[in-house]
């Protein structure tokens, strides 16, 4: 690739590389921004790196038309300005020392060759000047060879660049997920040697990494490499366990473990949800506690969509994932993922159809796409049956939702609009008439209408000793 064209042609580097004329401070692109490059991916990441602090070019550039106020971050030796969709992102260049019960390095300014020997992986110490021999391609590595072979390698030995920082292990995999990329034989080995380090960090930074590999293509690639590699049992041991098949009297039920990674390749198809592709991850979780062999029948995880649901907050807390509206949404998905089967099994009642509607709300589409995903039978003529099926509950669906409008439902009479009718105080016979009128709405007794509904409340306050006011 001919860089000094790409940096001609953009005009943002070119301004930039005119402040670092000015300025007379040596800077370089680096790291993945010059890997995407080479192997034409989009990268909307820009590092750049500068020999001595970065501060007053960052300041300069700032004052150009198009880019967002810089931030500092001195305590890291960065800093950074955005330009639309673009970020850059300007670092001094450093050289690292390690202790071996300490994730965090000891940092020092340093040069050019230091913060190459910095670096983590052959592919990513690639770097480009921007001086005045600007374009210059410096691969200290040999890092084009390890991109034309598609593999991730380390630049120094592998089992001091993992025992120096364990999170390296888990970018090694991320990489290799992200670009589908082979991990090359003895970096691979290292890692699985020192797969238990990677317990000296910090749970924020491995989360963050397990959601680049979610977000990645075909996320079962990294996460049979976690496995492997025997990370997986440290970092997310309730996935770990759903490994194995057990076997009795020839009966055997199929490994849930590679079944939950092929229903998170096909959730992949359908949506960039990371919550989606977490409710995919967890759908089956609790089936290891759930599992029970019965003589006749075989293996059974009765419950384990209930059981899954309320394991989700603990897993959610424990990865430091966040604890609001996405895990709820993600709760309800491990709850509910078994009722659309339920219903292609079975005769579609319209009743059972505004339920479900009704307990997915505006996540019902979501839900489907989590359910067509969990097909994953190798028998094609099952497959398809299933599928047309789902096809039909999701005509039914649209019809009774546009009847009866079940999906954003609300009461069409308030509990206060009850107190006011029968002149009664706040009580629990206020609930329960509220919730007979919902059900009755459900079962399609009655239109979710206000008249239908005040005729019935009135019918079933009689029943209940309650005569309206007026």
């Amino acid at each position: 690739m001919n860089f000094k064209e790409h940096i001609d042609s953009d005009n943002n580097l070119t301004l930039i590389r005119n402040q670092i004329l000015d300025l007379e401070i040596k800077s370089y692109l680096v790291g993945g921004y010059v890997r995407d490059l080479l192997i034409n991916r989009e990268c909307k990441d820009i590092d750049i790196m500068t020999i001595g602090e970065p501060y007053e070019l960052v300041k300069k550039i700032a004052v150009q038309k198009g880019f967002s106020d810089f931030k500092i971050f001195k305590n890291f030796g960065t800093a950074s300005l955005n330009f639309k969709k673009f970020n850059y992102e300007f670092v001094g260049a450093r050289k690292e020392s390690y202790k071996k019960n300490s994730r965090n390095p000891d940092v020092s300014p340093g040069l050019f060759d230091d913060d190459m020997k910095r670096r983590d992986f052959t592919i990513n110490a690639l770097s480009v000047s921007m001086n005045k021999d600007y374009g210059e391609l410096l691969d200290p590595f040999n890092g084009i060879e390890d991109l034309k072979n598609k593999l991730i390698r380390t630049c120094a030995e592998p089992n001091k660049t993992f025992d120096d920082d364990p999170l390296r292990m888990m970018r090694a995999i991320r990489f290799a997920s992200q670009l589908n990329f082979d991990i090359e034989e003895s970096t691979f080995k290292s890692i699985c040697d020192n797969a238990q380090r990677i317990e000296i960090i910090s749970q924020e930074r491995i989360t963050d990494e397990l959601n680049k590999i979610i977000l990645s293509d075909k996320p079962s690639y990294g996460f049979k490499l976690l496995f492997a590699s025997g990370i997986l049992k440290y970092i997310f041991p309730e996935l770990n366990n759903l490994q194995g098949v057990e076997k009795i009297n020839n009966h055997s039920h199929k490994d849930n473990f590679y079944h939950t990674l092929e229903v998170l390749d096909n959730t992949c198809k359908f949506s960039r949800n990371l919550w989606l592709r977490w409710a995919a991850i967890l759908h089956d979780i609790a089936k290891p506690q759930t599992k029970r062999y019965k003589e006749n029948i075989g293996w059974t995880f009765h419950g384990h969509e209930d059981l899954g649901a309320r394991l989700v907050p603990k897993i959610f807390k424990k990865l430091r994932l966040p604890l609001n509206n996405k895990m709820r949404y993600v709760q309800k998905l491990v709850r509910l993922h078994l009722r659309p089967i339920a219903l292609v099994k079975d005769h579609i009642t319209d009743s059972a159809i505004r339920r479900l509607v009704f307990d997915a709300g505006d996540d019902i589409d979501d839900l489907l796409k989590l359910c067509r995903a969990d097909v994953t039978t190798k028998n094609p003529d099952k497959s398809k049956r299933y599928l047309k099926n789902f096809d039909i509950v999701e005509n039914k669906i649209e019809i009774v939702e546009e009847n009866d409008k079940i999906k954003n439902f609300q009461p069409p009479v308030s509990g206060e609009e009850i107190i006011n009718i029968f002149a009664i105080k706040p009580s629990k016979i206020v609930g329960e008439l509220k919730n007979e009128i919902k059900n009755q709405i459900l079962d399609g007794k009655i239109k979710n209408k206000k008249s239908e509904a005040l005729k019935l409340l009135t019918k079933l306050g009689k029943l209940k000793g309650l005569t309206p006011v007026n």
